[in-house]
């Protein structure tokens, strides 16, 4: 088979490598189509950060099983599956709670052991959902991963029916979160520089917007006669930042799910008058977000606003990794499909 394996920082060689075995416990998946995001960015720009080198990069996969491993019995070859990517151990006190993705020995396929950037597979049974009975195209299928992340930031921050929230930032991530909140009910307000992202912000359920520098986020809340309950920082930026602390009001839940690429002040006293909740977020709980994800996807007809377009393995850096770290992606989520020669468009119509 083919994989995309990062050596070194900007070392991602399309090599040959024989087909994995998989192990007792294991599935062997042949990857139909993996997406690729700031992580995968990261690492190949300046790694490793997370990674362990050498390494198959992709942790946003999905596609069909092709072998099981010995004392597997949960999947079969030729279901079709999604893989949540996070590895726990399943005995430690936060895996014991059903908080998997703070597993003390975690480690994710497409990190540290290899992924879903290759023509296939091997990862544990547990991490991966059989998703056959839903008839979502399987381009659909590979955004469930970056969904699952986006659930998670929502549940994690107790966003309910009748709320109000801001999301700031609508990227590879952003996007999902906004998706994820709106269907909980929620009012959103919606907060980029760029107004083709704020119209896909429309479609995803937003119930307003707002162009970032157009005035203040505290303003805009006030004309828009919302009072955010719920503000998740999506950006990274610390103008983002900046925005969301002068628009909270006491009692109010932060999510900063952006990663600051500095360190910020934090004012504490100020924090504790007024009752701030802060909420962190990390990954996905496999068994209780990746599910959600799914559902959530099932809810809309035609994803190709996220994802239009699929490009072939060979095109990874130039076409996936480098947009991503020049700012310059042409679409919110770029797919690779490990066995295609050319780009072909996304296929989102559900099957019957």
């Amino acid at each position: 088979m083919r994989a995309g394996v990062l050596h070194a920082a900007g070392d991602l060689r399309v090599e040959d490598k024989p087909v994995p075995v998989p192990g007792p416990g294991e599935v062997l998946v042949r990857v139909a189509v993996c997406g690729v995001c700031g992580s995968d960015a990261t690492e190949f720009d300046r790694g490793p950060v997370l990674t362990e080198l050498p390494v198959t990069l992709g942790h946003e996969f999905a596609g069909v099983v092709e072998a099981v491993g010995e004392g597997v019995t949960s999947l079969a070859p030729g279901a079709v599956v999604v893989c949540g990517a996070g590895i726990s151990c399943g005995e430690c006190k936060p895996c014991r709670q059903g908080r998997t993705n703070l597993c003390r020995s975690y480690r994710t396929a497409g990190l540290q052991v290899d992924g879903g950037l290759a023509g296939f597979a091997v990862v544990p049974a547990g991490i991966l959902l059989d998703v056959t009975a839903t008839g979502l195209p399987l381009d659909t299928l590979g955004l469930a991963q970056p969904m699952a992340i986006a659930v998670h930031a929502v549940r994690r921050s107790g966003l309910r029916a009748g709320d109000d929230a801001v999301i700031v930032g609508v990227g590879g991530i952003g996007a999902f979160v906004t998706f994820a909140a709106a269907a909980t009910g929620a009012r959103v307000l919606v907060v980029d520089l760029s107004g083709a992202r704020l119209e896909l912000a429309q479609r995803l359920g937003a119930t307003a917007t707002f162009r970032s520098g157009d005035g203040s986020l505290a303003e805009q809340l006030e004309r828009a006669g919302m009072d955010a309950d719920v503000l998740f920082e999506v950006s990274g930026s610390a103008a983002g930042l900046a925005s969301v602390l002068d628009a909270a009001k006491p009692g109010a839940t932060i999510v900063p799910i952006g990663i600051q690429k500095a360190d910020v002040p934090v004012p504490l006293g100020a924090w504790t008058l007024r009752e701030y909740t802060i909420i962190g977020t990390v990954a996905h709980a496999v068994a209780d977000d990746l599910p959600e994800a799914v559902r959530l996807l099932a809810l809309r007809d035609d994803w190709s606003d996220i994802a239009g377009e699929v490009v072939p393995l060979d095109d990874v850096v130039e076409h996936g990794l480098r947009p991503l770290l020049a700012g310059g992606a042409s679409q919110i989520k770029t797919l690779i499909d490990p066995w295609t020669e050319s780009a072909r468009p996304a296929e989102h119509a559900r099957h019957a």
